[in-house]
């Protein structure tokens, strides 16, 4: 729609013309002024303008309405008669159809107000149940998130356990970092301070029995070990020198059966010698178990050799299984003579060794010697209930077990328990008692840490009692009153029952008591109870 021109730019033509004529006599100021009340006229001009144009608008739509709505009733009116003319040509020729026109008029009435009833229906179905799904599939849908919500929650704990995994593996990460960076440390500082590693290959020649007896010696062995033994050889080659031994005296703490003032002689026995006549001992003393052992071993060289000669045997001896620490008959000898060891630490040692030797007889039906290896593991088993699966795995390895080892392997169970020349017992034998020594050492600081005492903390006979029960409740009044007496140094019979008054009177320092406990023959009797799940 075109819009009339304005009329303002003839009025500011001439006004410019009036003001080029006048010579210039009005101000800038009073142009502007002139300028926005033209801007003002003509912005309400339009404003006005597009009032007109929105009411001319809304009166041509209500125009469109009325004449849509007259359409429609038109076009329905031009229906009603369409149908009317319809029905009359249908009354006018009856003949067509048989049937009677006001019948079918009635009848076409009424289909149509059933199909305008019908169509209302479907349209009312549409509208409420047109996001509607059947049964059937829904009950499909469902099931299908059901399986996929638990495969999530699967997936979600999956992911959680993997999660503290990782954790716990970065803190694992973490702490072997720290144990490399220690090491390095550790390692730098021994190549910085060390020596060299000794050649020990140059003691061939100087051992008795040249290399062979040497590599009899060495093997199996790290330096600390070597280090005993070559100190052993050459300890054996200086009291094989010495012809008299200087007596000791009678002071108190010297052992008894070492009281002698005056010189006695070096009896000079080979070392098999002295392990046999040790031997000997041991079955005098499993007969005897009167009198303390180191009385016993002085009765026992008395009877052996006469009282004029024992006291030379007893330097002899003492001087041999002082020397000789790597033979494990003559250190256990020695460590139970010096009172380093209780004595029923070997018998009860010796015991297991014989029974596990009864059962795998018992085992061989056949009488012929051998086993199977099931047969050695449930042996194994039966004897040690409480031993962890690895340790029955080292044990079984000992005997000659390897992962390519089937359950009916046969095993010569005989070759696991003799004894070479000097003594030593067979790698099965050594590892039982490498175990039974890591087991004890483990049972104590278990008991330590239930005590939670300093080592130079004193402990009271009520709690070092009841911390037993604590780590080993399957021990039995007889067993644990042996471990108090040992502990505290009290005879048996003097212990007082649980919840007398003098209880608390009886106190030990806790590495005095552990210290004793050590050297007495001390095992778990029963398996530690779990605690109840919180």
């Amino acid at each position: 729609m075109a819009f009339p021109k304005p009329r303002s730019s003839s009025f500011a033509t001439t006004s410019r013309t009036h003001m080029r004529t006048s010579g210039g006599t009005i101000d800038d100021s009073f142009l502007t002024e002139i300028k926005n009340a033209q801007n003002c006229k003509l912005s309400q001009k339009q404003k006005t303008l597009v009032s007109k144009l929105r009411k001319n608008l809304a009166e041509e739509y209500l125009r469109y309405l009325s004449e849509r709505d007259a359409r429609k009733i038109l076009i329905a009116d031009l229906n009603e008669l369409r149908y009317q003319r319809e029905d009359m040509s249908l009354a006018q020729s009856p003949g067509i159809w048989g049937e009677d026109p006001v019948k079918l008029t009635l009848a076409l009435k009424m289909a149509r107000q059933d199909l305008t009833r019908t169509q209302m229906e479907l349209n009312t179905m549409k509208a409420n149940f047109g996001d509607v799904v059947p049964r059937r599939d829904f009950e499909m849908q469902e099931k299908t998130n059901k399986d996929l919500q638990e495969q999530l929650d699967s997936l979600r704990s999956d992911y959680e356990e993997v999660c503290k995994e990782h954790e716990i593996l970065l803190q694992l990460h973490m702490t072997t970092l720290k144990e490399r960076d220690q090491f390095h440390s550790e390692l730098q500082e021994i190549q910085r301070t060390s020596t060299p590693r000794p050649d020990w290959s140059k003691c061939e020649d100087v051992v008795a029995g040249g290399p062979d007896r040497w590599q009899k010696l060495a093997e199996g062995k790290n330096s600390d070990q070597l280090v005993d033994v070559l100190l052993e050889e050459i300890g054996e080659g200086l009291l094989r020198e010495k012809d008299f031994f200087p007596g000791l005296g009678y002071g108190e703490a010297i052992p008894p059966f070492l009281r002698y003032d005056g010189f006695v002689e070096n009896k000079k026995p080979s070392k098999k010698d002295v392990i046999n006549l040790l031997k000997d001992a041991w079955k005098q003393r499993l007969v005897e178990e009167k009198e303390k052992f180191p009385d016993f071993f002085f009765s026992f060289l008395e009877h052996r050799f006469g009282p004029s000669e024992a006291m030379a045997w007893a330097y002899t001896i003492f001087e041999n299984i002082k020397l000789f620490r790597s033979n494990e008959v003559m250190s256990q000898f020695y460590a139970v003579l010096m009172g380093k060891r209780s004595e029923s630490v070997y018998i009860k040692q010796k015991e297991t060794v014989a029974q596990l030797l009864k059962e795998m007889t018992n085992a061989d039906n056949q009488n012929e010697g051998v086993i199977t290896m099931e047969n050695l593991s449930t042996v194994l088993k039966s004897n040690f209930p409480f031993k962890k699966e690895e340790k029955i795995q080292e044990l079984m390895e000992a005997g000659g077990w390897h992962p390519n080892s089937s359950s009916a392997d046969l095993l010569n169970y005989h070759s696991l328990f003799i004894e070479d020349e000097e003594g030593q017992s067979m790698p099965f034998v050594q590892k039982l008692w490498e175990q039974y020594m890591d087991e004890k050492d483990e049972y104590l600081q278990e008991l330590k840490q239930e005590l939670g005492l300093d080592l130079y903390d004193e402990v009271t006979l009520p709690r070092l009692r009841e911390a037993l029960m604590n780590i080993d409740p399957g021990l039995d009044k007889q067993t644990l009153h042996g471990y108090l007496s040992r502990a505290f140094q009290l005879p048996v019979t003097e212990l007082p029952e649980e919840g007398e008054e003098k209880e608390e009177g009886i106190v030990v320092w806790l590495k005095i008591a552990l210290e004793r406990l050590q050297m007495t023959d001390i095992r778990r009797m029963g398996s530690r109870e779990q605690e109840p799940p919180s």
